[in-house]
This record gives structure tokens, sequence and C-alpha cells, in this order.
């Protein structure tokens, strides 16, 4: 494509620290930059993508690393045609596999696996500078998906029931709330197990809070947050835990809850007095039940004290 303009960013990065390659190499793959040698990158012209490039580079230069940004038109050696089909199969080869995992959705997981998916098809449109053609394929199964859980009368919490749940050993704040939650709203007499992230999964079971997991983070969300979706109208009560939890586990002042610090301190002494994870559970459920009782109900004034009987003193005279 004639008059098609480029940015290269070329760095040169020191040795340590050992974790500023991988991160700067994780910030160059989520803006979608095409390598095209070591060391050398490739974003078409356009000012946001100059605005993350420059802050790349002052990371690198940060760290003691040399880095610089040029604008390019190539002449030769390779066309703005290549990089551009380029892009476009680095984008479809992402729509690809987020097609597979639509595909693979069932009832039981779909309120959550949507909603991550949804948020994936987003960061990858952000990044499809030239129009690959897998994005309106993906688009179109996520919007058969969204259909098919929105359907008239249906209720995702029926495939939920009679499961297993299983989660890492070592509950604190978004597993056992998660727990409570799975208990409460959407199976009564769900069974918990606690795993080594590689144990292999029984028949019926659902995983939440771990890696791969059937309900786990979503952007920014906790567990929590994600498990609250597959109920249709959570009321206020389990809005107002969400944020709680939300602001102990993620700890990004979110939502700023004035009462998370105290809510910690005690999960905190369950977790401290609790080894067994069966016993962090039925602490934490009693907990979280106090905890939703008084959000669904206004906070009442103390009756107001009689007023005291002035005693009189007889007189005896």
């Amino acid at each position: 494509m004639a008059g098609q303009r480029w940015y290269l960013l070329i760095h040169q990065l020191p040795t340590k620290p050992i974790y500023l390659r991988a991160r700067i190499g994780h910030r160059l793959a989520r803006a979608g930059a095409l390598a095209l040698k070591n060391s050398v990158y490739v974003l078409p012209g356009n000012p946001e993508n100059l605005e993350v490039l420059g802050g790349i580079v002052q990371e690198a230069r940060a760290a003691g690393g040399a880095a610089y940004i040029s604008e390019a038109e190539f002449v030769d050696g390779i066309t703005s045609e290549e990089l551009i089909r380029r892009f476009r199969d680095e984008r479809d080869v992402d729509y690809a596999a987020l097609s597979v995992e639509a595909r693979d959705a069932t009832d039981a997981t779909m309120p959550a696996r949507l909603a991550r998916l949804q948020r994936r098809q987003a960061e990858i449109e952000a990044i499809d500078f030239f129009d690959a053609s897998g994005r309106k394929r993906s688009k179109a199964l996520l919007a058969a998906l969204e259909q098919r859980r929105n359907a008239p009368g249906k209720d995702p919490r029926t495939t939920l029931k009679g499961r297993v749940w299983a989660t890492r050993r070592g509950v604190q704040i978004d597993r056992i709330a998660s727990a409570w939650l799975i208990r409460r709203f959407i199976d009564p007499a769900a069974r918990f197990r606690f795993i080594d992230s590689k144990a292999e999964r029984v028949p019926d079971e659902l995983r939440f809070d771990m890696v791969g997991g059937d309900f786990t983070h979503v952007g920014d969300d906790c567990t929590f947050e994600t498990l609250a979706r597959t109920i249709r109208k959570p009321d206020s009560a389990v809005r107002q835990i969400a944020e709680i939890v939300h602001d102990i586990d993620i700890q990004d002042g979110k939502f700023e809850r004035a009462d998370a610090p105290g809510i910690r301190q005690v999960v905190l002494g369950i977790i401290l007095d609790c080894p067994a994870d069966e016993d962090r559970l039925e602490r934490g459920f009693a907990l979280f039940d106090d905890l939703h009782a008084s959000f669904r109900q206004p906070l009442r004034q103390p009756a107001a004290d009689p007023p005291a009987r002035s005693k009189t003193r007889r007189d005896n005279s």
C-alpha cells in the first residue's frame, strides 16, 4: 500500500533486571507489534501506536537500556502490502483461537466464558489494524452465544447444579466468597474439592479461581464477580459484597470500600485460625451470610432510651 507509514522500535536491553525483556515483549505483543528481527518491531504509524511505543522507550531507558523510535516508509526488502498481510495473519490466528473457545462453550460455562471472550474480542479488534477476515466470524459466534444465554426462560444455573466445584488449596478471600456464592445462590448442595493445579478432573467437575478454570478472573474482575454474572438479577447486597471482595483481592482501590479493611482483617483471622480449607469455608460462609443480611436491610437506628426518671428525695423531716 503506497504511502503507508510505519513506526519502528529499535531497542537494546540490559541483561538485568531479568524480567525486563519479558515485560517489554509482553507490552509489544499486547500492542500488536510485529518483530522484523531481534529487537526491531514495527507498528502502523498512528498517534496511538506512537504513544504506546513511547512508553516502552521510557521503560527501557529507565532500566539502563537504549531504545529509539523511527518513522519509516519501506522502499526495499519488504513491502507495505507484505507487512499488512502479516498483520492480518497474526490477528486471524487470534480470532481462530477465540472461535475455538466459543464453539467449546457449554451452557454451564457460558456466562463466564462469554464475558471473557467478549473482552478478548475487543482486545484483538483494538490491534486489528487492517480488518483481518477472522473478525466477522468470531463476532458472529459470540453473538450466537449471547443469544443462547439470553434465551427466554433460560436459567444458566440449572446446568451448574449437582456438580463438584474444585479450586486451589489454601483458600483465601476470593475463593471463600466464591464458594459462599455458589452454595447460597447456585447450588445449595454444591460439593467442594481442594486440589493442586495439575490434578486430573473428576466427572461433573467445574473449576474456579485457578488457571484454566471454568470461572476465574476476567479482565480486572475477580472470580466472585465472574460467578455473580450467573445470577440473572443479583441483589444489591451481592453487588456490594462483590465490591468488597474485589478491593481486597485485586487491591486496585477500584471501589474504595471503607468496609473492605475490616472484612480483610476478619478473613485473615479465619485463615490463621483454620488450617483446613473446609473449616475456612464453614467460618467464611457464616461471615458472608451475616454480611449479606446486613446489606439487605437498611440500618435501623437503635430505639432511643426512655428518659431517666428523676429520683425525688424523700423529706423525712
